[in-house]
């Protein structure tokens, strides 16, 4: 099982860039999309050998994720948010279910310019967290998406000027950290735990990507006890069409 997870920024103008090329080439078993920003009714008629379950914000044009999954593997149950108000109007939670295992895909708020929303953010990553563990308690999970933190120095090109920058900061990485001590692997680490220079976001200034100067915030993170069954974690650099690149690993479903 192959499953795939990019914030597309903006499903319309990525699909502009090579979206729809993208998924025939990389064929996931599931795609998992962040800050999809666009409503379904002009694009479920497009790759019609996936179902799609899209999960909107309240403001339109704004934040959301979607999650396309191929016919032979039709949840049982899909949950949108995490079942708190304050935190369930920027859709940005979608979770879907299967006899052995939850796939979550989130797009975890940005701290914002000049740390606006920090506070917000630590609320939130509190209240996630709690979400995640009650959940796992019934069955592993696959969580992937953009969290919107570099957890360590070597996710990100110059973490020294950036220690009080949104995705960066101590209090945002503690929030991340807390999250995998709760019996969680970050799989492209666990696979590559001291390989440098693996980004997946770029700013589009000062020709950020073609220089390599990136950040590492779009993650699958794993229940441990799905360890046995994790083949491969990659990113997809070399894929255009977004400020963000996809990442995805492989399952050996079988028995999960």
């Amino acid at each position: 099982m192959k499953i795939i997870s990019w914030n597309v920024n903006g499903i319309r103008a990525c699909i502009k860039k090579g979206f729809l090329d993208f998924v025939k080439k990389h064929k996931p078993d599931i795609l998992c999309l962040q800050e999809s920003r666009g409503y379904q009714e002009d694009i479920d008629s497009l790759l019609p050998q996936y179902t799609k379950y899209w999960y909107h914000a309240e403001k339109k044009g704004y934040s959301g994720t979607a999650i396309f999954v191929r016919e032979n593997l039709i949840p049982k149950k899909i949950v949108m948010g995490i079942g708190k108000k304050e935190h369930d109007k920027e859709g940005r939670v979608l979770s879907i279910e299967y006899e052995n295992f939850y796939l979550i895909c989130v797009y975890t708020p940005n701290s914002g310019e000049a740390l606006k929303r920090l506070e917000y953010r630590k609320k939130w990553d509190k209240v996630f967290c709690a979400y995640i563990k009650k959940l796992d308690k019934k069955k592993p999970l696959v969580i992937c998406g953009d969290l919107n933190v570099a957890h360590t120095e070597i996710d990100l090109a110059n973490p020294k000027s950036n220690e009080r920058s949104p995705g960066y900061t101590i209090e945002e990485r503690d929030g991340f950290s807390k999250i995998i001590s709760n019996n969680f692997i970050d799989s492209f680490r666990h696979f590559y735990p001291a390989k440098k220079e693996q980004y997946t976001w770029w700013s589009y200034r000062s020709n950020a990507r073609s220089r390599n100067v990136g950040w590492r915030i779009d993650y699958f993170m794993l229940s441990k006890r799905l360890i046995p069954h994790l083949k491969k974690a990659f990113i997809l650099a070399e894929v255009m069409g977004s400020d963000h690149c996809p990442v995805g690993i492989k399952l050996i479903n079988k028995d999960i």
